[in-house]
């Protein structure tokens, strides 16, 4: 038997930190929603208790250091399971790009675990498994939209964005999360964006207001450290883009788009600055 899992990347459309915790995490307030740009999954039974995972991707961990190889041995260990697995893990969303693709891989692994193995793990436990592989699984597991606090696992569902257009552009560099976090300065931040504010206008289904509330507080830190970045919203603008934001810790910019005739000239030009330009829609 063979199951298959799609794992979406996330955007975050707006991200605040309150303060640090004593745990040595981030008191965050996020409104995260999903786009189609997604990883695929293909999970197979092996009668050898055992986790191989594959890829196309020759850039990736394939071992413990792989969270869908952590989701797998979680789950294992957790409910007991003797039969292996074999994952092929279908790369499509970048890497370490601020769009959880390792968050939504390890969330998928473990929705077709308790397929696969018949485990009929409740919603609730899944999201506790997730929250003990990292802060963006929770959401990557229900997926939707989202208001996340705490270190980012309490989770607020709400409705979804209006349809639109999102371009993302990756430049060809990597941005640590832990290196960000560890260079912001939460009782510095004079300007904070608003959860409630973002999910007022989503409510409203006001694509102008859901862009005029953009926010991410990590862009005070990534920006000055990869001027990439800022070329990148700058281009953004230019071409047209109805709002722009990085997501997450960065480097990955998006851009939310409402009219189609746009895209053309927004992708092209982009491609200028960086190979990994996508043009999807919001999953809604």
């Amino acid at each position: 038997m063979k199951v298959y899992e799609k794992a979406p990347a996330k955007i975050n459309l707006m991200l605040d930190v309150l303060r640090k915790r004593e745990d040595g995490y981030h008191e965050v307030e996020m409104v995260m929603t999903m786009v189609d740009l997604a990883d695929r999954l293909e999970m197979e039974e092996l009668p050898r208790d055992t986790i191989i995972i594959s890829s196309q991707a020759g850039y990736i961990p394939l071992d413990e250091k792989n969270l869908a190889f952590q989701a797998a041995k979680l789950i294992k260990e957790r409910y007991q399971v003797k039969q292996g697995v074999y994952i092929h893990l279908d790369k499509k969303i970048p890497v370490a790009a601020g769009l959880a693709g390792g968050s939504s891989d390890a969330a998928a692994t473990l929705r077709g675990l308790n397929r696969l193995w018949g485990l009929d793990i409740p919603n609730e436990e899944l999201l506790a498994l997730g929250a003990e592989l990292g802060s963006d699984v929770p959401f990557c597991v229900t997926g939707g939209t989202a208001i996340a606090t705490g270190r980012g696992e309490k989770l607020e569902h709400i409705m979804n964005p209006p349809q639109c257009w999102v371009v993302l552009a990756k430049p060809p560099i990597n941005v640590s999360t832990a290196d960000v976090y560890g260079r912001l300065r939460a009782s510095e931040i004079m300007v904070h964006p608003s959860a409630a504010a973002m999910k007022q206008a989503i409510e409203a289904q006001s694509f102008p207001d859901i862009c005029g509330r953009l926010g991410n507080v990590l862009e005070d830190v990534t920006l000055p450290l990869y001027p990439e970045v800022q070329q990148l919203k700058d281009a953004m603008i230019r071409l047209g883009a109805d709002g722009v934001l990085m997501s997450g810790s960065g480097p990955t910019v998006f851009g939310l788009v409402s009219k189609e005739s746009k895209i053309a000239r927004i992708y092209n030009g982009l491609r200028g600055f960086c190979k990994e330009v996508y043009a999807v829609r919001m999953l809604t």
